[in-house]
This record gives structure tokens, C-alpha cells and sequence, in this order.
């Protein structure tokens, strides 16, 4: 039988902290109950294999995960078949051969043989951490323990379509800047391995005496052409080497301080933290999970280091008895103070998951908002970066041109 670490409080405040044998948490907290105890958190105690598996496999499986757009497609879809009556395992071997990840198709699969050997949803899904987030599987497994599975997935559902809208507008703000960045990049080439040669040739053979910048073009596109294995190798290593520190969990701190103070970037990453945390603590409590255990897994669901720290820290603080709108207020360098009156506002009246979904639905406008005037704020800016590499690129060439006419 499965034992679980939890931490229980009586109805006089103690505490109490253990390990006990349960069929699932809810069978947890009746034991508990029994006892005069309820319970605050619970965490399954999993034996630990001796290989802790293949870092580098893990690495490529978080960098090239499941698209969201598929996993909504799978949610909506089971919601759909649960409410016709179809049966799980049948549910997720149809959705599995819709899906053109192989990936997913071979998960869902998976899951489906696990459901028919008497699994929960739950526990089945937690196989497959790097495709169903914690928030995914705990609402899910809160649907299962109340048998209100599709309300579970509703809540998922739009959960996951806002998220996707947040992720689509801020990439689509994107597309603009990075296509002017692509064609800048793709011109300065081909000028490189064909224009800047010719003229190079022909500086030589009139024996003009170049000044240090037109040198140093020169050289490097000498570099280019002659060590070319070398430039694509050493192009290979900075790519990757830029992979890696977008994706690694060791420069998360440095990454979300830079989004943070990015004057054009920074009221984007905290509108858009700001409604994510909003809508995945609104969609947690709506399914019933306890407050200190939506602060956690809302946690995990945030890249950025400052926001996940302030639930981190929140859930600390919710967990000794204090409110969730006290423990925000030492953040409000990041969060406006429109979302500490509103979870008071919440905490009042008792519909604190109504009132934060009605703030993450206005704070998802202002990021819609924000990202389309992205592109006209950035244009200036490529503007003046481009201008600058092509006047580099002109005053290197034609000062030469000048020094041969003024020698004539």
C-alpha cells in the first residue's frame, strides 16, 4: 500500500507531521479525521531507483516537449467523450491515434493499458510529468476523488486555452521583429561571402592603405570563407550554448531579473506572470485542491524565479495561518496592488477563486494589449541596430574609396 508524508493540524492548531499507509490521500484524510486531525498537505514517498535515468534524455524531453495546442486539443476532446458516456480507456486510445506527436500518441496508449489494470487517471499520469504538468494532474485527481472528472476538465480546459492565448500573442508580437532580424542577418551573408571579396581584391591590387575597421571586416570574412568548418562549428556551439541557458534551471535567477528590467520587455513578463499565477491559483481552488497545495504547484507552473518565489514563500506563510493577501504585499515590486485588494476582496467574501479568475481575465486583456503595441515599440530600435551595422559596413568600405580619390 502506498505511505505518504503528510503534516496534519488538529482543531486546537497543533500540528502534527508523519507518515502513513493509505489507498490515495482522500483515504488519508478520513484516517486522519478518525483521529481528530485534518489534513494540511500530503506527499506520496516513492522508492527511489538506484538509476536516477538519463539527465540528457530528461533534458531533451523537457526542451522538446508536447505542444500545449495538442494537449488542449486531448482535454477538450476527453471532456467531451466522458460526457457521451464513452469509456476511459476507449477515450484515450481514440484521442491517442488523433495526435501526431509520437510522443503523446505513445503516453495516451500507455495510459489507457495502465487504466484497464485498475490505475487511477491520477497515478497514470504522473508517468508522464514532462507532457501533464502538476496542476494538470492534481486537478485531475481531485475530479477523480469527487467523481466530477469532466468539471475537472473543463476547468483544465480553460485553463490551458488562456495560457495558449498568452503564449500565441506574445509569439506573435515576436514574428515582426524576428523576421526584419532574419532577412538583416541572411543580406549581411550573402554581402560577406560575395560583395566584400570583389572589393577586397580590388583594394589589394591598388595597394590603398586600409584603415583598422575595414581590416578587420576583411579578416573575418577571410575567416569565414577559409575556416568555414570552423565558423559553422563555433556558430553550432553558440547556439547551443544559448539553448542551454534559456532552458537550464541554474540561470533561472539571471534570466528573469533580465526580463524584469528590460524597459520594453518588463510590464509584458509581469502582466503575463501576473495572469498566469491568477488563472492557475482560480482554476486549483475552483477544483477543490487546498489552498497550500495550489500556492505549490501554482509555483512550479511559473518560469519566472521572482514570481514562483513569492508563492513559494506565500505557501509558507498561508500554512501558519496567514492570509494570502498579507503574504503578497512583500512582493509588490512585481505584483500590482490591484491584485492584493482583490484577494482581500476574495478572502471576505469567500469567492476568492471567482474573484482572481474576473483579475486574470483583465490582466490576459492588458497582455493582449501590451503585445500588439510591442512591434511598434521594437521597430525603432531594429531600426537603429540595423542602421548602425550597415553604416559600420559603408564607412569601412568607402574609406578606402575616399583615401584612393583623394591620392589621384
Amino acid at each position: 500500500m502506498p505511505k505518504f508524508s503528510y503534516k496534519a493540524k488538529n482543531f486546537n492548531g497543533k500540528e502534527e507531521n508523519g507518515i502513513m499507509e493509505a489507498s490515495d490521500k482522500l483515504r488519508l484524510a478520513k484516517l486522519l479525521k478518525q483521529k481528530g486531525y485534518f489534513l494540511v498537505s500530503a506527499e506520496l514517498i516513492t522508492k527511489k531507483t538506484k538509476k536516477s535515468g538519463n539527465k540528457a534524455l530528461s533534458f531533451l524531453e523537457g526542451m522538446f516537449g508536447v505542444p500545449l495546442a495538442d494537449k488542449l486539443f486531448f482535454t477538450r476532446n476527453l471532456e467531451v467523450m466522458i460526457k457521451a458516456g464513452v469509456s476511459l480507456p476507449r477515450a484515450f486510445n481514440v484521442l491517442s491515434r488523433q495526435t501526431k506527436s509520437k510522443k503523446f500518441k505513445k503516453a495516451l496508449s500507455s495510459i489507457a493499458d495502465k487504466i484497464i489494470k485498475g490505475e487511477s487517471i491520477s497515478d497514470c499520469l504522473g508517468g508522464h510529468p514532462w507532457i501533464f504538468s502538476a496542476l494538470y494532474r492534481e486537478t485531475m485527481r481531485i475530479g477523480e476523488e469527487t467523481g466530477k472528472l469532466e468539471d475537472a476538465l473543463h476547468i483544465l480546459s480553460i485553463q490551458m486555452e488562456r495560457e495558449h492565448k498568452i503564449k500565441s500573442d506574445i509569439a506573435s508580437a515576436m514574428v515582426y521583429p524576428a523576421v526584419v532580424l532574419g532577412m538583416a542577418v541572411f543580406i549581411g551573408i550573402f554581402m560577406f561571402l560575395f560583395a566584400v571579396p570583389k572589393l577586397k581584391e580590388s583594394f589589394t591590387e591598388m595597394k590603398v592603405v586600409l584603415p583598422i575597421t575595414t581590416r578587420a571586416m576583411f579578416d573575418f570574412v577571410d575567416f569565414l570563407i577559409v575556416q568555414w568548418p570552423l565558423a559553422i562549428l563555433s556558430l553550432g556551439i553558440l547556439i547551443t550554448g544559448l539553448l542551454i541557458f534559456i532552458k537550464s534551471k541554474k540561470t533561472v535567477k539571471i534570466k528573469s531579473i533580465i526580463l524584469l528590467k528590460i524597459p520594453v520587455i518588463r510590464k509584458i513578463t509581469k502582466t503575463a506572470n501576473s495572469a498566469l499565477t491568477l488563472r492557475t491559483l482560480s482554476s486549483l481552488l475552483a477544483a477543490g485542491v487546498p489552498i497550500v497545495k495550489s500556492l505549490e504547484i501554482a509555483s512550479g507552473a511559473l518560469s519566472n524565479y521572482y514570481f514562483k518565489m513569492s508563492l513559494v514563500e506565500s505557501a509558507k506563510s498561508v500554512e501558519k495561518g496567514g492570509k494570502l493577501s498579507d503574504s503578497l504585499k512583500k512582493y509588490e515590486d512585481i505584483y500590482s496592488p490591484v491584485v492584493m485588494q482583490m484577494m482581500e476582496v476574495g478572502e471576505e467574501t469567500g469567492e476568492t477563486p471567482q474573484v482572481l479568475a474576473k483579475l486574470a481575465d483583465f490582466y490576459e486583456e492588458e497582455v493582449a494589449i501590451s503585445t500588439k503595441k510591442l512591434s511598434s515599440v521594437i521597430e525603432p530600435f531594429l531600426i537603429l541596430v540595423i542602421g548602425g551595422v550597415v553604416g559600420f559596413f559603408a564607412i569601412s568600405m568607402m574609406q578606402p574609396m575616399f583615401s584612393m580619390m583623394g591620392g589621384v
